[in-house]
């Protein structure tokens, strides 16, 4: 994939971060929006506010989907398309769940019959509402909702694998019947690779939805053990991205580094640029790239409390809506990519991983996998990875176009 490479940013407004859907300002929006598209930025990802659009099971908030559908006709305005996320869900620390899956009424996320229809209902109006707009990528099921069922969260809704793919399949039927045709996809935090207990799986991630979704944080162990600068470090987004295709069907599956961000202090503001520019290029040296799309567009403000303290200055812009040298870095890397597109070359050498999703630790920071990964990068040997049942599948491996595959044990 070459000219199709898209860039965006996960919009998160200047004013009143995500609770501005409860004083919904068109004119503050737009004003955001004209900051985003000066950037050369294609696309954004929107996240309504679950609780805030649909506060009982039965109602789905007519004015709150209006405002979103304005929302997405002012980015075509100024040439942008629009993903939504439908289940926020979680954001930025913050959980945000209805009053009908709490408390008095807890009942579990991902099966309790009844919550289960009510949010297939909600992913198919929002997908309906924006189903006739040329700019309306598709829906994303929810923003990293697989931290909902497992720990380390405080208070998980238990599930099996099983019944994790009866989920996804009922939500992203959801999305297709609201507006069919569209690209509708799942998205999950880095534990659906690394860790062994979440019923999330790499399997469900690369061979459910149009696209695989991949999110990189470097601050869940890898720069802290590689530091700012390290290979791991610059390389994470390009590692997930690889890593997500041992377990496709499809050897040309799209990819779509949906969130990556450079999180304070591990990397310091005045070094966001350099991180930015390292992880953009390595990740457009990855083939079948569908995309990269910043987190996020503005910083949070001050005014509002008890956010973890990096959250306050990921965004590109800053709070009163102005670039920061790494929103610089990003429409430089843009403009390049459309001005200069292209194709990465295949990458022949893959690292065995192991099929079953109770070892995937061994692929997290610290695991034999991640940084045999990191130690073929640095040797210039731009890995992929192949699952331990297809390693000598000359047919799959074929179709990769990969021509050694090594296991960790092998590498000094």
């Amino acid at each position: 994939m070459s000219s199709a490479v898209r860039f965006g940013v996960n919009y998160t407004p200047s004013e009143g971060w995500f609770h501005h859907w409860l004083d919904f300002d068109l004119d503050s929006v737009r004003a955001d929006l004209d900051s985003i598209a000066a950037l050369g930025l294609d696309h954004i990802r929107v996240f309504p506010i679950w609780p805030y659009f649909q506060p009982n099971r039965s109602l789905i908030r007519p004015r709150a989907v209006e405002q979103l559908v304005a929302l997405a006709d002012a980015a075509a305005e100024r040439g942008m398309d629009v993903n939504v996320d439908g289940l926020q869900g979680h954001l930025s620390s913050f959980d945000f769940l209805p009053a009908w899956t709490q408390t008095w009424h807890r009942r579990n996320l991902f099966t309790d019959p009844e919550v289960v229809e009510g949010q297939a209902e909600y992913l198919r109006t929002l997908a309906a509402a924006l189903a006739d707009r040329p700019n309306f990528i598709g829906m994303t099921v929810g923003n990293e909702i697989n931290q909902f069922s497992a720990g380390p969260h405080p208070d998980p809704d238990r599930t099996t694998a099983g019944l994790i793919d009866t989920w996804l399949e009922r939500m992203l039927t959801a999305c297709e019947k609201g507006a069919p045709g569209k690209l509708h996809l799942h998205a999950e935090y880095d534990a659906a690779w690394y860790q062994d207990d979440m019923p999330f799986t790499p399997a469900q991630a690369a061979r459910r939805g149009a696209v695989t979704a991949v999110h990189s944080w470097v601050f869940n162990g890898t720069a802290q053990r590689h530091g700012r600068t390290g290979v791991a470090t610059e390389h994470h987004a390009a590692y997930l991205i690889e890593l997500s295709k041992a377990w496709a069907d499809d050897p040309a599956r799209p990819v779509w580094l949906q969130e990556v961000g450079a999180p304070a202090p591990l990397v310091p503001a005045e070094h966001a640029a350099a991180f930015t520019e390292a992880t953009v290029a390595n990740a457009l040296d990855c083939p079948d790239l569908w995309g990269i799309t910043w987190w996020c567009s503005h910083d949070v403000s001050r005014d509002l409390v008890d956010f973890p303290e990096l959250e306050y200055g990921l965004g590109l812009l800053s709070n009163d809506r102005r670039p920061k040298a790494s929103a610089r870095a990003l429409a430089r890397a843009a403009g390049a990519a459309r001005e200069h597109p292209s194709a990465p070359k295949v990458r022949t050498t893959a690292l065995v991983v192991p099929d079953d999703p109770a070892g995937r630790s061994v692929c997290a920071p610290g695991g034999p996998v991640f940084e045999a990964f990191f130690r073929l990068t640095a040797d210039g040997a731009r890995p992929t990875t192949v699952l331990a049942s297809r390693a000598s599948d000359g047919e799959h491996l074929t179709a990769r176009g990969i021509t050694e595959v090594v296991t960790p044990d092998q590498l000094p």
